[in-house]
C-alpha cells in the first residue's frame, strides 16, 4: 500500500514534517522512519551492487563457456594454458555467483521486512497542515470566518429537542435504549418522516443545483478501504467491525467514496469528479459528561449526506471553498443561522490539510451544533488508495486531490430544525423547502 506522505518528501524535508507534527500537537515515529529509510537505502544499494556484479559475471561466464567449448574440439587445445585458465576462472565465478545469489536472497528478504515495517510507520504520519491553517492546540483556537443569519429568539422559553420530541411523540428514547442500549433512540411518525424528508431534499439539492452525482455505496467495507481513506490506524478504537468476514461498518460515506477509484488511473478529462451519498454512519462515540449526552446529538449510529470530490491539485483550494458554500446552502435554504470556523492545526483531522466546520444555531440547547466539516486532504488519500490520473493520453500518472464534507449531517440538522421552528404551544412548523417531501404537512403537532 502506498504511503500517505511521499517518502522522498519526508527524506528531503524532515524539519518540515517535524514542524507539522508540532503544529498538530501530536506525535509520530518520524525519527524511526528516517532511520529505517536510511537502512533501507543502504540495503538496496548493496543489492543493486550485487545484482550488477552478478550480471557482469554472467556475461563473462558466457564468454568463457564459448572459449571452453571451442577448445574442447581439440585435445591439444584442452592442454593449453588458456583453456585451463578459462575453466578455472569459470568455476571461480560460478562459486562466487552462488554466494552472491545467496546473499541477494538474504538481502531481499531483509528489504521486504524493512519495507513492511517502514510502511507501517509511514501510515502513522498525519497529513501536513496547509501553511494558511491557523496555529492552535484544539477547538478553542479555531477561527470564526463568518456568521450568516441572526440566531433565533422567542418570546417564550425555547425547549430543547429532547423535550419537543417526547411531547410530540416523534422521538422515543426509552424504546431505543430497550432495543440497543444507551445512545440509541427511535424516530417515529412525523419525526422519521422529517428526517427522511431532510435527506431526500439535501440529495436533490446537491444533485440538481450543485452538480454532484448520487452514489448509493455499501455500508460495510473491507479493511483496505479504511486504510485508504485514512481512518486507520488512528481511529481503530472508534470503529465497528465483523472480524470473521473482514467487514468494517463505515464511519462516514467518505470511506467508500474514496475507495471507489482505488488502484485506478483516471482518464484525461475525468476530473473533477463530484459525488454525493446518503449513508448511515457507525462510530463508537466517546461520550462526555454534561449536555452532550442529552438528546440525539451524539450516538453510535447516525445518518449523513456526504459530499466528496476528486480534482486536479491546482484547483483543490477553489473546490474546497465551493464545497463549504454547497454545504452552507442547506443552512441558508432552511433559514437557520449558521457560522463557519476554520480549524486550527491542533484540531485538524488525521487526513486533512485544511478544514472548515459549519455550525447551526440550536436555540433550545443554546449552542452551535457542528453539522458539517469540510476538508481538503491534498493527495494524502489518493496516495494511500493508489488513485492516479493522467492530464492527457500517455502522460505520466499523477495523484489527484480529494475533498470531503457533510452536506449535511443528521441528526444535528434535525435538532436545528426542531428547535428553530418550534412554537409556543410545542408544535413545530415544517420549513417550506421540506413540505413537498412531507406530503404537504405544514406543522408537526
Amino acid at each position: 500500500m502506498p504511503a500517505m506522505l511521499s517518502l522522498a518528501f519526508i527524506r528531503e524535508n524532515p524539519d518540515a514534517v517535524r514542524k507539522a507534527l508540532a503544529d498538530r500537537h501530536t506525535e509520530a515515529p518520524l525519527d524511526e522512519i528516517l532511520g529505517l529509510d536510511s537502512h533501507w537505502r543502504r540495503l538496496l544499494q548493496e543489492v543493486e551492487s550485487l545484482r550488477a556484479e552478478r550480471n557482469a559475471a554472467g556475461k563473462e561466464i558466457g564468454q568463457l563457456n564459448r572459449t571452453i567449448q571451442g577448445a574442447e574440439r581439440d585435445k591439444a587445445s584442452q592442454a593449453a594454458a588458456e583453456y585451463q585458465q578459462a575453466v578455472a576462472r569459470r568455476d571461480e565465478l560460478l562459486e562466487r555467483m552462488r554466494q552472491v545469489s545467496q546473499r541477494i536472497d538474504e538481502l531481499e528478504e531483509e528489504l521486504r521486512q524493512v519495507e513492511e515495517h517502514l510502511n507501517d510507520l509511514l501510515l502513522q504520519l498525519p497529513n501536513i497542515p496547509d501553511p494558511k491553517v491557523p496555529l492552535g492546540e484544539g477547538e478553542e483556537d479555531n477561527v470564526l470566518v463568518r456568521t450568516e443569519g441572526e440566531p433565533a429568539t422567542f418570546d417564550f422559553q425555547a425547549r430543547p429537542h429532547w423535550e419537543l420530541g417526547e411531547r410530540l411523540g416523534i422521538i422515543d428514547f426509552e424504546r431505543g435504549s430497550k432495543l440497543s442500549g444507551s445512545r440509541f433512540y427511535l424516530l417515529k411518525g412525523a419525526g422519521a418522516h422529517l428526517q427522511r424528508a431532510l435527506i431526500a431534499w439535501m440529495l436533490d439539492l446537491h444533485v440538481q443545483k450543485h452538480g454532484y452525482s448520487e452514489v448509493y455505496p455499501p455500508f460495510m467495507v473491507r479493511e483496505a478501504c479504511m486504510w485508504g481513506a485514512g481512518q486507520l490506524p488512528k481511529l481503530r478504537d472508534n470503529m465497528y467491525r465483523d472480524a470473521e468476514e473482514d467487514f468494517w461498518f463505515i464511519p462516514t460515506a467518505e470511506v467508500p467514496l474514496t475507495n471507489m477509484h482505488r488502484d485506478e488511473i483516471l482518464e484525461p478529462d475525468a476530473l473533477p469528479l463530484r459525488y454525493v451519498a446518503f449513508t448511515p454512519c457507525f462510530r463508537r462515540e466517546k461520550m462526555s459528561a454534561g449536555r452532550d449526552v442529552r438528546g440525539i446529538k451524539r450516538g453510535h449510529q447516525f445518518d449523513k449526506v456526504e459530499l466528496y470530490k476528486f480534482c486536479q491539485p491546482e484547483s483543490s483550494e477553489e473546490e474546497l471553498q465551493a464545497l463549504v458554500s454547497d454545504a452552507e446552502d442547506i443552512c441558508r435554504a432552511l433559514g437557520i443561522a449558521h457560522r463557519v470556523l476554520q480549524l486550527c492545526s491542533g484540531d485538524l483531522g488525521f487526513a486533512s490539510l485544511m478544514s472548515y466546520d459549519i455550525e447551526m444555531w440550536a436555540p433550545g440547547c443554546g449552542e452551535w451544533l457542528e453539522v458539517s466539516s469540510c476538508s481538503s486532504c491534498g493527495d494524502f488519500q489518493a496516495r494511500r488508495a493508489n488513485i492516479r490520473f493522467r492530464r492527457e493520453k500517455g502522460a505520466r500518472p499523477e495523484f489527484p486531490h480529494t475533498l470531503n464534507g457533510s452536506g449535511l449531517a443528521l441528526p444535528r440538522t434535525l435538532i436545528a430544525v426542531l428547535e428553530n421552528y418550534q412554537q409556543a404551544n410545542g408544535s413545530v412548523v415544517v420549513p417550506e423547502v421540506l413540505r413537498e417531501y412531507m406530503g404537504g404537512i405544514e406543522v408537526v403537532r
